[in-house]
């Protein structure tokens, strides 16, 4: 322990503190750690990790004082931990606006997620989809999936592949609305590069 890098972050910049931290705690050897000095308790950041690593994540309180907390972060495991992110049975069947009711929580992640919820007679607009391939799964209510060469029924239980960027409109049904679970990879931000 006595080796550990020590952050203080009492003089840093609030928004550039938690991605020095999370870049630390990145760099840190399984079963290692890193001692964390701040002016208030960091619960904030302890949120933030127990979203991004789980139980990957050890936070152990130290002794400080008034205007010094201090913190040991320690690595428990190579990858983020493995776990429920959501259970469906959860979810309220009704629906008063459409919209998106809940997405993967997670920043450093490869996928996308999202629980898309339509109120009763609620479209998606027909266009066309992302370049990636999507999968919904059908959760509660129904409707209908409009293509370029026809139309699906959706009800609960299915699992439907939308190719990359086919056309598509989705119709909710008049009475129940229309709950679906989405996934596909995430999408690369924007990103500016310097000119040769």
């Amino acid at each position: 322990m006595a080796d550990e890098p020590v952050i203080d972050v009492r003089t840093i910049p609030k928004p550039e503190r938690h991605p020095l931290i999370i870049k630390a705690y990145e760099d840190l050897e399984v079963g290692t750690g890193l001692i964390l000095i701040n002016d208030h308790p960091p619960e904030g950041l302890r949120a933030e990790l127990a979203r991004e690593f789980a139980e990957s994540v050890g936070w152990e309180p130290l002794e400080g004082t008034e205007d010094e907390v201090r913190v040991r972060i320690v690595r428990r495991a190579f990858t983020p931990a493995p776990r429920v992110v959501l259970n469906v049975a959860e979810l309220s069947e009704t629906v008063e606006d459409s919209g998106s009711v809940w997405q993967l929580p997670t920043q450093h992640r490869d996928l996308d997620a999202n629980v898309i919820a339509l109120a009763p007679g609620g479209e998606i607009r027909e266009h066309t989809g992302p370049s990636l391939d999507v999968l919904i799964h059908v959760l509660a209510g129904g409707g209908t999936l409009e293509t370029e060469t026809g139309t699906i029924d959706l009800s609960p239980g299915q699992i439907v592949w939308l190719p990359r960027r086919s056309r598509r409109r989705f119709l909710a049904d008049s009475e129940a609305g229309l709950q679906y679970f989405s996934v596909h990879q995430r999408k690369q931000g924007l990103s500016i590069t310097a000119r040769s």
